[in-house]
């Protein structure tokens, strides 16, 4: 089954270039997924993406059913349709937000009750409801339900969390009946090879067509996301796609590539861009820092992006100064636009066999933010997640 779905073109060192077919059209790999969790991905249309090389978006279950509601979505003949999108979809399970929104829901063994932070409503989404929800949506690649636990944790804690990860891939297997739909396993295990042995093990028994990497790039270092997706892919299938969820750094983008990762996805680089964060080959700029008021040249020189075709930095700087709705839209279609040339890059590495030597020139070259400002960033986002639950 694997070999009529994804085609592996060549190989150097870790790095994988290689091909995955859908029923929309075929995903072109290493590739990056932009991020439309409600239909749309912010400040962008479907045009933009086309126009940026987007080849493949991803979507999110938990947020559609709550709005606009899976049965509207099929009404109007499925996802693609009702958001104009012609390209293939990947849809997440909702098992991510079990992660994220844990003050709001209540996990069990039948699965996860979510009160909705919308209207505060009860929810349960078990395997069976998220594959069928999924199924409705028409979406090309459907994932399973999961548990994602959150770090730093006790082997205990998260052996239980393969455990019943596994319990729940087995049975959205079973539920699943779209013939041409992508089911994806998720391996969990956290930073305990053991246990990313046992849930691979336990998700390849089961034969999905792809193997997503769950629980990393969710607090631990960057030396622990490399070392436990190196691991992981050692451990999988080589003629199956392995998708690591949620990253999108530049700098984590070559490093996972590298480490044998066909498929990424992340909010990263279009919510960077609406705070003013421009990626350039040196790393992150603020467009917003006063050197870039009278700038008359593009953010980046040489970018094929909409943005730097036709406008300066310094008017980007005075959109973000006026808090201009324009300003999104220009930074998101240059940050996207930079990490998709970036896949298309080292897809090129790959197949001509000089990724190494790519590698070490965009690594040399690119400086990302400091442990420290990302470990500033995580306690920021533990502190709202706090605050969301003594007030939920």
């Amino acid at each position: 089954m694997n070999r009529d779905v994804f085609t592996l073109l060549a190989t150097d060192g870790g790095a994988r270039a290689g091909v995955l077919k859908t029923s929309h059209g075929d995903v072109h790999t290493p590739a990056f997924m932009p991020v439309a969790t409600q239909g749309s991905v912010k400040a962008l249309d479907p045009a933009d993406l086309k126009a940026i090389g987007a080849d493949i978006i991803l979507s999110n279950t938990y947020h559609l059913y709550l709005r606009p509601g899976v049965e509207l979505v099929e009404r109007f003949g499925g996802l693609h349709r009702f958001m104009g999108w012609s390209g293939p979809i990947l849809t997440d399970s909702g098992g991510f937000q079990g992660f994220s929104l844990e003050p709001l829901r209540e996990m069990t063994e039948e699965g996860i009750t979510f009160k909705s932070h919308l209207d505060g409503s009860l929810h349960t989404f078990t395997p069976e409801a998220v594959v069928r929800h999924q199924e409705r949506l028409s979406s090309d690649i459907a994932m399973p339900l999961d548990v994602c636990v959150a770090l730093p944790a006790k082997w205990e804690a998260v052996e239980a969390g393969v455990e019943r990860t596994g319990r729940w891939a087995e049975r959205s297997r079973k539920a699943h009946s779209r013939a041409n739909q992508l089911l994806f396993g998720i391996v969990q295990g956290g930073l305990y090879p053991d246990l990313r042995q046992r849930s691979v093990s336990f998700l390849t028994g089961l034969g999905f067509p792809g193997y997503a990497i769950g629980g990393l790039s969710v607090g631990e270092s960057k030396e622990d996301m490399y070392r436990l997706t190196g691991l992981t892919t050692g451990m999988l299938p080589r003629e199956s796609p392995r998708y690591l969820m949620g990253v999108g750094s530049p700098e984590d983008l070559v490093e996972c590539v590298a480490r044998g990762i066909d498929m990424f996805d992340c909010v990263l680089p279009t919510r960077t861009a609406r705070n003013g964060a421009l990626y350039v080959p040196q790393g992150r700029l603020n467009i917003d820092a006063a050197p870039f008021r009278t700038m008359d040249k593009p953010v980046e020189e040489g970018c094929d992006c909409y943005t730097c075709q036709n406008f300066s930095a310094a008017y980007l700087h005075h959109l973000f100064r006026s808090k201009e709705l324009l300003a999104y839209r220009l930074a998101s279609i240059h940050n996207l636009r930079f990490i998709l040339r970036l896949m298309e890059q080292m897809r090129g590495a790959i197949v001509s066999g000089t990724f190494g030597e790519f590698r070490v020139k965009f690594l040399s070259g690119f400086i990302p933010p400091d442990e420290d400002a990302r470990e500033a960033q995580r306690e920021k986002w533990l502190t709202a997640r706090s605050r969301r639950a003594e007030e939920g």
